[in-house]
């Protein structure tokens, strides 16, 4: 099967690899129909990390083989493949944080690539999220919607919730990139009355507006902070979400938030420092992590079925489309910003 691999810094290749076959009795096999490249995967991309090993944790597809132990799926049923797989039974995936399941752990690995022709789904019963209707039906927009409850919406999804955002709030969404705009299109689903955008790009501010950003802040740093403030009486925000991870924009997001507010953040921090002092004088919450995909698909505000009844369309971030043997150019597009997320076409329905 064809199969995207890191080969160094900047450097992606399509080559051949074995295709996965079952392994445990809970495995299943699934024919990838979409896949996509995450701001995420720009981390590795441009840092480094192991070479030749397979990358991508985003995925929707057809439903090929299953283990004896399976029972949430069988072969022929389309399925979202949620980023991190997980056992779906300990107290933690119970308690709907299956994205930190002890039992578990995350796409994007050796053997575990989405960005590739198929892909083996571990704890496939505690992971899928199985498509109702016929997929074969499905628009290309309605597959890229689905495409994003893989990882982006939930994510942002997780940011407003975890910063608590409630009806009439003021929010903040820091980070314009696809999980940013799905954060603020979160902040819109929770009732927020205001939602600012931290953006500088108009391909961007405009996809945030339509998503519901009330006003756009492009300034960084202490001149953010102060534009904020002075947009919020000098109180600051009800809720923040951080959808970046970097230092200036975790630093950022935790001194705009109102005394008493919680910071939703989703971003992989990268050398993130806090003043735990500052924050506890101010009441203000640190929440978040990687986002429980299922969690938020299928029991909270069930995306899914939003998705499914046209009510929000989060696959608008797909701004340009690839094949497998395009994975260079996937990963360029966005390294360069000429797109906001990379969509690729690895087959039919």
């Amino acid at each position: 099967m064809k199969s995207a691999i890191y080969k160094g810094i900047k450097t992606m290749a399509c080559e051949e690899h074995a295709k996965p076959t079952l392994i445990e009795t809970d495995d299943a096999i699934i024919r990838v129909v979409h896949a996509c490249v995450c701001g995420s995967d720009l981390w590795f991309f441009r840092d480094g990390r192991e070479a030749d090993t397979q990358t991508g944790h985003e995925a929707i597809g057809v439903v090929e083989s299953v283990g004896s132990d399976v029972t949430i799926a069988q072969p022929g049923d389309f399925v979202i493949v949620p980023f991190p797989y997980s056992c779906g039974e300990c107290p933690v995936c119970k308690a709907g944080f299956e994205s930190s399941c002890p039992h578990g752990g995350y796409f994007g690995g050796e053997g575990l690539g989405c960005q590739a022709e198929y892909l083996r789904v571990p704890h496939a019963n505690g992971t899928l999220v199985v498509v109702p209707g016929d997929a074969k039906s499905f628009s290309d927009e309605k597959l890229a919607d689905l495409l994003a409850l893989s990882d982006v919406m939930p994510t942002g999804y997780h940011a407003a919730a975890s910063a608590e955002v409630k009806p009439g709030d003021t929010a903040v969404v820091f980070g314009d990139g696809a999980v940013g705009l799905c954060g603020v299109l979160s902040a819109k689903i929770r009732g927020a009355k205001r939602i600012i955008a931290m953006s500088r790009h108009a391909d961007r501010q405009a996809l945030a507006r339509e998503f519901g950003a009330t006003d756009i802040v492009e300034e960084r740093g202490d001149e953010a902070v102060a534009r904020v403030m002075e947009m919020t009486d000098g109180y600051g925000a009800d809720a923040v979400l951080e959808c970046v991870g970097s230092a200036l924009s975790n630093d950022t997001a935790m001194k705009v938030a109102r005394c008493g507010a919680v910071v939703g953040r989703v971003g992989l921090p990268h050398d993130v420092e806090a003043d735990i002092p500052g924050l506890f004088y101010r009441n203000v919450g640190l929440r978040g992590g990687p986002a429980p995909v299922r969690h938020y698909d299928t029991e909270v505000d069930h995306l899914l079925d939003l998705v499914l009844k046209g009510e929000i369309h989060p696959g608008r971030v797909f701004t340009a489309e690839f094949t497998l043997d395009e994975i260079q150019a996937a990963y360029d597009a966005m390294d360069r910003r000429r797109t906001i997320k990379s969509l690729l076409r690895v087959s039919e329905v």
